[in-house]
């Protein structure tokens, strides 16, 4: 029953500030467990005037997806991604998962300024406008992906190719003998956190640019390849 959603978990339901009313966020959130932690956090960073794109892992089980897609109908501003994956941790399914939500968030009818990633398992330690402050004062315009050259303990991560498996019970990332060609466009590869923060410009730039294509293809056989995408695109020149 969504109003007694709405009203029992006292969601906003309005804009809290002129300044938040004209700065939407969006957000990609991937979860595959643990109901009540998913709708705790989403109660704590909702706002009417940005937009969800909820990622829930196929291999979830049926009542878990039935019930996200129950809280998710009560929102027009909230919705489960058009291509889920059967995500597998430090594979490149975590990485397609948060494209697929890209996708769908550009063709969006609200217009949102930045994405924020998350899984079900966080939590924010700051408010809506205190996250539109923070990057108002330092990132107008630029990407929060920090991270370095890829260091040699990391090497093995782009140098060999890995293979995801999906199996009953269990799902792991395991090295193969193959070795990988170099990166495509001869890229320097950086190593940062799978966790951003991106413009809608640069999410655009992502699902269209051949370079930022060639890379997710190359990224398809790699360790972990949300650590090392985001930010070695962003340190493209322009």
């Amino acid at each position: 029953n969504c109003s007694t959603v709405l009203k029992t978990l006292h969601f906003i339901t309005r804009p809290l500030s002129d300044e938040e009313g004209n700065f939407s966020l969006a957000y990609i959130i991937t979860i595959h467990k643990e109901l009540e932690m998913f709708v705790k956090l989403l109660r704590a960073i909702y706002m009417p005037q940005n937009i969800y794109c909820i990622h829930v892992d196929e291999k979830s089980p049926k009542d878990y997806k039935a019930a996200v897609q129950n809280i998710v109908n009560c929102f027009e501003n909230i919705f489960i991604s058009s291509k889920r994956e059967n995500v597998v941790y430090a594979g490149f399914s975590r990485l397609q998962a948060d494209i697929n939500c890209m996708r769908d968030l550009v063709h969006s009818k609200i217009q949102w300024n930045y994405v924020i990633n998350l899984c079900g398992q966080d939590y924010p330690i700051k408010t809506n406008k205190d996250i539109i402050q923070y990057i108002k004062s330092k990132w107008n315009g630029k990407n929060m992906t920090p991270g370095v050259v890829q260091p040699l303990h990391m090497k093995h991560r782009t140098q060999v190719s890995y293979r995801e498996y999906v199996r009953s019970g269990m799902s792991y990332v395991s090295p193969t003998k193959n070795r990988k060609a170099k990166p495509p466009y001869n890229l320097t590869i950086y190593f940062g956190s799978a966790y951003y923060v991106l413009t809608k410009e640069f999410v655009e730039f992502i699902l269209t640019d051949a370079r930022a294509k060639d890379l997710l293809e190359w990224s398809r056989d790699t360790y972990s390849p949300d650590e090392h995408y985001w930010v070695t695109l962003n340190r493209l020149n322009g």
